[in-house]
């Protein structure tokens, strides 16, 4: 059995479609993922500054520091997983990475994730 033209082109259009629905889907998620992360951090940043310091809890930010660390570690496994899907380079995945260890770096990053899943978008 063959297939015409038509539904090879159909066919191509509905894959490169799915391929850039992941592809968004992934970015969706490490957006998220960095914002989350960077909350995590200015809590933790607070909770250290507050309890450790102004009050001499010590132990007061042990439960931020291990929450803030796996969620860090999540959102690198995140990028790990982005760089591949988008088959990008060490340089772009660098770029958030470092982002993510500077106070407000997600949120300033965001901006950029957002524009690349606005081009996929406009490209189907």
């Amino acid at each position: 059995m063959r297939c015409d033209d038509n539904s090879r082109i159909a066919f191509a259009h509905a894959f490169r479609h799915g391929a850039h629905a992941l592809k968004r889907r992934v970015l969706q998620r490490l957006r998220v993922a960095g914002a989350i992360e960077g909350i995590s951090f200015i809590v933790l940043l607070i909770a250290a500054i507050l309890f450790k310091r102004i009050l001499g809890h010590e132990e007061a930010i042990f439960i931020p520091g291990l929450v803030h660390g796996i969620l860090f570690l999540l959102y690198c496994a995140m990028l790990a997983h982005a760089k591949k899907v988008h088959e990008r380079s060490v340089k772009w995945a660098a770029k958030y990475f470092i982002a993510a260890l500077v106070p407000f770096g997600p949120f300033v990053v965001d901006k950029s994730l957002k524009l690349e899943m606005d081009e996929l978008t406009a490209e189907d």
